[in-house]
C-alpha cells in the first residue's frame, strides 16, 4: 500500500489523474486546486454538466481552508457522523474553477480511514473525487467494474483493493443552508 500511496501522490503533484478506491466507490481523482487536472477529469468522464464536484479531505480541521464561513452547527454534525457523508457548504473557496457548484457551494467529504485517508494525508491537499463511470452508468464498487476506457485514460490506477468490495452505496449527502441549518439530500 505504501508504494501505491507514493505513486498516487507523485501523479497528483504532477497534475495527473488517478483511479483509486475511495471510502465508498472506485473514483477518479486529481488535485482539487489544479485547473488543468480538473479539465483532464472532465475529458475522461466526458462531462459537460456544471454541477460541481466533491472534494475529499482527511482531516476535519482543514474544512475551513475551503469554506468561506464555517456554520456553528458543523462540529456537532461532524461528531454524529459515523458513515461516509458528504456535506455541501455555501461559499466554497481555494479550489479549481469548476469544482464549485453554480451557486458557489462546495461539497466536502472527510475520509477517516483506509487507503484514501492515508493518501490524502500524504498529499496534503484536497483531492477531487468523482465516480469512475460515465454519466448514467452504474458506479463501480469493484475495480473490474470500471470501464476500460476510463482505466486506460487516467495517469495512474492504484493497485490496492482491486478485488475488494468497498461500499455498496454512495455517501449520504447533507446540505448546510445559508441560515446554518441542514437538510439531508441523499441517505
Amino acid at each position: 500500500m505504501k508504494e501505491d500511496i507514493e505513486k498516487a501522490v507523485r501523479v497528483l503533484k504532477a497534475g495527473g489523474t488517478i483511479l483509486y478506491p475511495t471510502d465508498t466507490l472506485w473514483g477518479i481523482g486529481c488535485d482539487a486546486t489544479n485547473q488543468k487536472a480538473l479539465q483532464k477529469i472532465n475529458t475522461i468522464k466526458r462531462r459537460k454538466k456544471k454541477d460541481g464536484y466533491i472534494i475529499l479531505l482527511e482531516d476535519e480541521q482543514k474544512i475551513g481552508d475551503y469554506v468561506e464561513q464555517l456554520p456553528a452547527i458543523l462540529w456537532d454534525l461532524l461528531k454524529n457522523i459515523d458513515s461516509p457523508t458528504t456535506i455541501i457548504y455555501p461559499g466554497g473557496k481555494n479550489v479549481a474553477k469548476g469544482i464549485l457548484a453554480p451557486d458557489g457551494s462546495i461539497a466536502i467529504r472527510v475520509v477517516k480511514k483506509g487507503f484514501c485517508s492515508q493518501m490524502l494525508a500524504a498529499f496534503g491537499k484536497p483531492v477531487l473525487s468523482t465516480s469512475a463511470n460515465f454519466s448514467g452508468q452504474p458506479s463501480p464498487i469493484l475495480f473490474k467494474d470500471v470501464p476500460e476506457e476510463i482505466r486506460s485514460n487516467v495517469d495512474y490506477a492504484v493497485g490496492v483493493q482491486r478485488d475488494q468490495f468497498i461500499k455498496v452505496k454512495a455517501s449520504t449527502i447533507i446540505r448546510i443552508t445559508d441560515q446554518g441549518e441542514f437538510e439531508i439530500i441523499r441517505q
